[in-house]
């Protein structure tokens, strides 16, 4: 358990430990790939899933951005990929002896409906937005977009699950990140000291939202990940 009292604009982090095992999927190459911002990652800061500075959290520059078909609400933040560069016929771009890379999901890319099906980020096309270092870790800067292939890992993260706690007495709205194993975060629940777990509702991205006064009270959390892994803390 947790324990920590909250007040009005409370900021507050929690840490909690989970392990990371088995998530390994068959590769899949109906995805491409791009990127956006610089080699600082000054662009990739904040975001759909809400995580903020993405050095402070722990991503860093490993991340990306991925379309609506595998955005899925806001319910892939924090998953981890793993991908690589193909190259195809008058399309030789990527890097000889590059490595496959890992990347955490951490923004959507937006569809750009006035593109019809031209924009990669349109349903249904399955895309990544990388920064800018881990795109040109496997693939030449000049080569813009690129076929890939990928598959879904387990996310190898340290120092615990961690929690950005923002209310009034009114409601308390929490951040969900670093997070182990499966990475994205189906459930949270959460329970006072004097009562009895309470779902929250998925806000955006990875903020859960409840509408009840918890001032002063030691908090629990319950965490739910994709695998059907359940975290208490």
């Amino acid at each position: 358990m947790s324990k920590l009292i909250f007040s009005i604009a409370l900021l507050v982090l929690v840490q909690a430990i989970i392990s990371v095992d088995g998530i390994l999927h068959h590769w899949y190459s109906d995805a491409n790939a791009t990127f956006y911002g610089d080699m600082e990652g000054r662009e990739t800061m904040g975001g759909a899933c809400g995580y903020g500075d993405l050095f402070e959290q722990g991503y860093g520059l490993m991340t990306t951005a991925v379309s609506p078909a595998l955005f899925n609400n806001g319910y892939t933040c924090g998953s981890c990929f793993e991908m690589k560069c193909v190259n195809k016929p008058n399309w030789n771009y990527c890097k000889k002896g590059s490595s496959p890379i890992r990347v955490t999901v951490t923004n959507l890319c937006p569809p750009n409906y006035g593109q019809g099906d031209g924009h990669w980020c349109n349903p249904p096309y399955k895309h990544f937005d990388l920064s800018m270092k881990m795109f040109t870790t496997m693939a030449e800067y000049r080569a813009g977009i690129v076929p890939v292939l990928y598959r879904r890992v387990p996310c190898h993260k340290q120092g615990g699950v961690k929690f950005q706690l923002k209310g009034t007495p009114y409601w308390l709205l929490v951040l969900v990140f670093n997070v182990g194993n499966a990475g994205d975060v189906s459930s949270v629940s959460i329970k006072g000291q004097n009562g009895k777990w309470l779902t929250m509702s998925k806000n955006w991205g990875q903020n859960w939202l409840i509408g009840v006064n918890l001032v002063g009270q030691s908090l629990s959390f319950k965490v739910t990940t994709s695998d059907r892994k359940t975290l208490f803390i």
